[in-house]
């Protein structure tokens, strides 16, 4: 085979109009159509869409969202505090941010010692840790019967008669959560 031409004045036949172009102005379209470069179309991205993946379904390992138990909830030292209103023993209870609503039932219990938990005597006051608990309503009463700060308090109506009143207690280390706890 011998050597070929430069195509310095060689003419070439455009597929897309028929006319004559210099040779070395022809490029090969996508199609394989051989054009002048002013003739010259790229293929439209439209021609070859980019394939579409579904999105997630799950995952792989999934599990079922998860209901935390209730626990107990550490209070401060000395939450407890007895209040005298219409012939009856109120106890507030001073736990910052409980987000607790009214008819929850609470237990308390006193700090933890060798046997379980110490007993709660505030004012005379020894029902506070019964063991059934007491439904709460939210806020804090005073000896008015006038309920304020239901963020930080709640309370209950004791069944004992309070010595004193206006008196807080309780010790450190007492808790309020479930009647029943659950390991």
């Amino acid at each position: 085979m011998g050597n070929l031409s430069r195509g310095k004045y060689a003419q070439f036949i455009s597929d897309r109009s028929g006319m004559a172009f210099p040779y070395k102005e022809m490029v090969v379209e996508w199609n394989g159509a051989r054009v002048h470069v002013s003739e010259y179309e790229p293929k439209q991205p439209q021609l070859e869409p980019k394939p579409t993946v579904a999105d997630p379904q799950g995952l792989q390992f999934a599990r079922p969202a998860r209901i935390e138990p209730p626990i107990l909830v550490l209070l401060q030292p000395d939450p407890f505090e007895t209040i005298l209103y219409a012939a009856g023993t109120y106890i507030n209870v001073y736990s910052p941010f409980h987000g607790r609503s009214t008819g929850d039932l609470v237990r308390f219990r006193g700090p933890p010692d060798a046997t379980g938990f110490s007993d709660i005597i505030v004012d005379q006051v020894d029902d506070i840790d019964r063991a059934i608990g007491w439904n709460i309503i939210v806020g804090k009463i005073n000896s008015t019967g006038v309920v304020s700060d239901t963020t930080n308090y709640y309370y209950f109506q004791s069944g004992d008669t309070a010595l004193n009143y206006n008196v807080s207690g309780g010790g450190n280390g007492c808790t309020a959560g479930p009647v029943n706890l659950q390991a």
